[in-house]
């Protein structure tokens, strides 16, 4: 299992393969996949947090399910850009899959992406309980969602070349 960039992750995902997307929460871990034309983020139900070798072993499971070739994982970076506790725990969750799978992991800047997904459920009239209950995938799909954002956007400049009025 690797780190890898954004820019690797397409020769990653050949032969039908799909992205996750993860939210590490201390009491919950939050999951979504792709589609397989890597257009959509759909949220999955989330993973009670119990002891890391099951939850790890429910999460690889997950992952087989659904045909997963690589994870994005959010990164919860402070507002400054300085890694925090969180942050380190989210790597070192990374360090520890390594040891049970060869899936590569892509860290994901998620700042804000618990606000927003908050804020969607909102809008979309859910109870407080219920967003409880769906706040985590939720984050997971906008981490996850970004990261398709961003491949679709490299996709389209590598098809039309670098931008004319760029200095570069």
């Amino acid at each position: 299992m690797t780190v890898i960039t954004i820019e690797q992750l397409p020769a990653r995902l050949a032969n039908g393969r799909t992205l996750a997307g993860l939210d590490l929460g201390d009491k919950t871990i939050g999951v979504a996949v792709s589609d397989r034309g890597f257009s959509f983020a759909h949220p999955r139900p989330v993973i009670i947090r119990r002891k890391f070798s099951l939850d790890a072993a429910v999460l690889l499971a997950l992952l087989t399910k659904e045909n997963v070739g690589a994870v994005a994982i959010g990164l919860p970076i402070n507002m400054d850009g300085s890694e925090g506790p969180r942050a380190q725990k989210s790597r070192a969750f990374v360090r520890n899959m390594a040891r049970l799978s060869d899936l590569p992991f892509v860290f994901w800047d998620e700042r804000l992406s618990t606000v927003a997904a908050e804020r969607t459920l909102i809008e979309m009239d859910f109870s407080r309980a219920k967003r409880a209950g769906k706040i985590d995938s939720a984050a997971a799909a906008f981490i996850l969602q970004g990261v398709l954002d961003r491949l679709q956007s490299l996709d389209a400049a590598d098809r039309t070349g670098p931008d004319p009025s760029s200095d570069a």
